[in-house]
């Protein structure tokens, strides 16, 4: 059990202007870290060079300070454990992929880009990649790097966690209570490093709550799977893991989880439209403190 003094996040990618499930989440996170005492830090997660724009991120802040979101550090503000924006945090990648190198975690892979290309967002429920059917795997570990730096981004390769197949994994959420799932089963080997130089989702949250000494997650439920594989590599880098608070989704009226694309339900368009902030938090129903 993490001990420290309450450090929560917020991590937006600047991919398209934030709704309302955005919303829900980033205020319980708030409330959960005013109730604790703590530190709440916002975290540009910016890593996607291909869709995070500039403007995206100026709107994200823009909408949830609109929204009555406050933090402590951050992009914006600075911090002691900056810099607060993924795109500038390679060096902390890197160093941490080489580690699992050297420590035979993980081993290259050539299967082809569409295999991996998911690898750099976060999963949703009903978008989990299959599990992987080891082509690639090698039968045993693969040999220990040469120590070079750079070594193992150079290589031109993606690199795959191997997980121990048939291992549970276990962990009790602040929301959603004792949470159980086997490795090789649930989910297979995971890219953590894909050929084009960049980390992948899995490995720069893991890199960088722990970096920035975050206590607990506040997320979406549709996260839960990747939280077992993010505790797999938590104990192969030798991190201490936070704890977990997995959200319930908020949906369209179709049921729909919602996504960038309804914009009807952006927080941007909502602003346009004249809904004042209290409008949206009765919208979302939000609990006061958790």
């Amino acid at each position: 059990m993490n001990t420290l003094p309450y450090r929560g996040r917020l991590a937006p990618s600047p991919t398209g202007y934030l709704h309302i499930g955005h919303a829900r989440t980033f205020w319980i996170a708030q409330e959960r870290a005013i109730a604790a005492g703590g530190i709440l830090v916002l975290r540009n997660d910016d890593i996607d060079a291909m869709r995070a724009k500039m403007d995206f991120a100026e709107a994200m802040i823009e909408d949830m300070h609109w929204l009555g979101l406050r933090w402590q550090e951050g992009p914006d503000c600075g911090g002691p454990f900056g810099p607060y924006s993924q795109s500038q945090r390679g060096s902390f990648y890197l160093a941490a992929l080489q580690q699992l190198q050297a420590s035979g975690w993980i081993y290259p892979c050539r299967c082809t880009r569409k295999d991996v290309l998911r690898a750099l967002q976060a999963p949703h429920a009903g978008d989990e990649e299959p599990v992987y059917p080891g082509t690639c795997r090698p039968a045993s570990a693969p040999p220990i790097a040469n120590g070079q730096p750079g070594a193992a981004a150079e290589a031109k390769v993606n690199w795959r966690f191997r997980v121990p197949d048939g291992e549970p994994i276990e962990f009790v959420d602040g929301c959603v209570g004792p949470q159980r799932f086997v490795a090789g089963k649930d989910f297979g080997d995971f890219v953590v490093w894909r050929q084009d130089g960049v980390p992948a989702y899995q490995l720069s949250v893991v890199v960088d709550d722990a970096a920035m000494r975050i206590t607990e997650v506040v997320r979406g439920a549709d996260l839960l799977l990747s939280t077992a594989r993010q505790l797999l590599l938590y104990r192969a880098l030798r991190y201490s893991p936070p704890r977990f608070y997995h959200c319930p989704l908020v949906k369209d009226e179709s049921g729909v989880r919602l996504a960038k694309r309804h914009d009807a339900l952006s927080m941007r368009t909502l602003r346009q439209q004249g809904v004042s902030p209290e409008e949206v938090r009765e919208k979302m129903i939000l609990p006061t403190t958790p």
